[in-house]
């Protein structure tokens, strides 16, 4: 990137084509295609053709066999094997989420939450417009985690914390990839996507789950799939459930989540709440459970 505050045209050019492509229409044949359990063999060939182009650790899934798997979508949300990600135990800890790449992290800037050189989005959009429950986290922390296709694509809990509500907020799907974070202005603020805000002893914490072209199927441990179908207005849902009275409590590294297929987690916290440890910055690889944060005082 130039020295320049936004994206060079060639940036630009290259991305122009998101902004014409039928996105949702191509991502339900993308999740039908991923959902297909015959022919058998060529689920077993696309498997290891993808896992071959984008250096997919076999090794480390609880199945290394294509075969065990009953369609892409199954090997796509892979489980690992037992005792392949270690669990920050410090009770001080913040723990990744996923395994991935720091897109961004920082500080928030009142509402203004920075996306890329030249980018930035608001905090409430994010959230669904929800002012209130924008509001804690103003001048608080973020850190951008983005999934390529070769991550492990469950999404696991960073500190201990009972859900406090969700937002599901439909939107864009557009790429997440570093190219596009850097060209399509307010891009998580504009893309599908799912705030799970829970309450834990750092005080509020989000993880927003942002849904990208090919990407758009998100599912949480509490309620399944939450996209398809795509909503059509923002859809808000309360913890405990105020009929059910059920709550949803989670220990740091239980899982949360997951995408079927790739995309993009954000994580966000109380200003004075963490320090970010200093291997968090952007470009760097980080793994679901190492350290992510110190809690401070």
């Amino acid at each position: 990137m130039s020295a320049k505050t936004g994206p060079s045209l060639t940036e630009q050019l290259c991305c122009a084509y998101q902004y014409c492509i039928p996105q949702r229409h191509l991502t339900a044949v993308i999740h039908w295609m991923a959902r297909r359990r015959s022919p058998v063999w060529l689920k077993n060939w696309a498997i290891r053709r993808f896992a071959a182009a984008f250096g997919v650790d076999l090794a480390e899934a609880e199945h290394a066999d294509p075969a065990r798997y009953a369609n892409f979508n199954a090997f796509f949300t892979r489980a690992l094997k037992p005792g392949a990600r270690r669990i920050v135990e410090e009770g001080n800890a913040l723990a990744c989420p996923v395994d991935g790449t720091v897109s961004q992290c920082g500080s928030i800037d009142r509402d203004t939450v920075f996306q890329a050189k030249g980018r930035t989005y608001s905090l409430t959009t994010l959230l669904g417009g929800d002012t209130e429950l924008s509001r804690p986290f103003e001048n608080g922390l973020f850190a951008t985690l983005y999934l390529s296709p070769k991550d492990y694509h469950r999404i696991h809990m960073p500190f201990p914390g009972t859900l406090r509500c969700t937002v599901h907020v439909p939107g864009r799907l557009f790429s997440v990839s570093p190219l596009t974070t850097r060209v399509v202005p307010r891009l998580f603020a504009r893309n599908e996507r799912l705030a799970c805000v829970f309450d834990t002893a750092l005080g509020p914490m989000a993880v927003v789950l942002v849904g990208a072209v090919n990407v758009a199927s998100m599912e949480t441990v509490w309620a399944g799939v939450i996209t398809p179908p795509f909503a059509s207005r923002v859809e808000r849902c309360s913890f405990p459930n105020p009929v059910s009275g059920a709550s949803v409590g989670l220990a740091k590294g239980e899982e949360l989540g997951r995408f079927n297929m790739g995309s993009t987690v954000i994580l966000i916290v109380p200003q004075g709440a963490v320090r970010w440890d200093a291997v968090v910055r952007e470009g760097s690889g980080v793994r679901m459970g190492q350290r992510l944060a110190s809690r401070l005082g």
